[in-house]
């Protein structure tokens, strides 16, 4: 399933038209607090409800939603929900948030966070480690504990989903404890 996608450079041009477009970031609150785009608002994708926000959009229904991640990938994973729940103008920014700061628009920063792709990396090579350690010095059978993460590691880029990145999303530290989320478009 595709959608349309856009470059960070046509998105700035759309937004030095003046024109109101409607953006979300579907990156966790923690990563949207540390840089987002300014005319963005953060709905996460573990959250996403594709009804909901199209029925609380302040624009024409005929605008497309536009959304970001940090790289692409979420984004592109929030336009398949978004498309298969019935709502085909979404457009996914190519590269997201960092191809946008890279790009020069104009974004908002705030406190320094771990990013969810380093979390994930992080989990995976201390299960891996762990799994590798026990199998050496406790049992062997260990050993299939290692063989699961790659498993999961390689369902994971076959499927451009991560079911450990989902469940790094809902912890506490991964929480902000002011809502970012707005139901409006700014």
């Amino acid at each position: 399933m595709s959608n349309a996608v856009i470059k960070p450079q046509e998105f700035a041009g759309l937004c030095k038209e003046g024109r109101k477009l409607d953006l979300i970031d579907v990156r966790t609150p923690i990563e949207y607090r540390e840089v987002h785009l300014e005319v963005a608002r953060n709905v996460p994708l573990d959250q996403l409800d594709p009804a909901v926000v199209m029925q609380n959009r302040n624009g024409s229904a005929n605008e497309p939603l536009y959304v970001i991640c940090r790289s692409g990938s979420r984004g592109q994973q929030a336009c398949e929900k978004f498309v298969k729940a019935g709502f085909s103008n979404v457009v996914n920014i190519e590269g997201g948030t960092m191809a946008c700061v890279e790009a020069g628009l104009p974004v908002v920063r705030g406190k320094k966070a771990v990013s969810l792709e380093r979390q994930v990396r992080i989990a995976a090579g201390a299960i891996v480690l762990l799994a590798g350690a026990l199998g050496w010095f406790v049992d062997p059978a260990f050993i299939g504990l290692a063989a699961l993460v790659g498993a999961g590691l390689l369902f994971s880029g076959v499927t451009n989903s991560c079911a450990m990145g989902m469940v790094l999303a809902r912890m506490p530290w991964n929480q902000c404890s002011q809502p970012t989320t707005t139901t409006s478009p700014r």
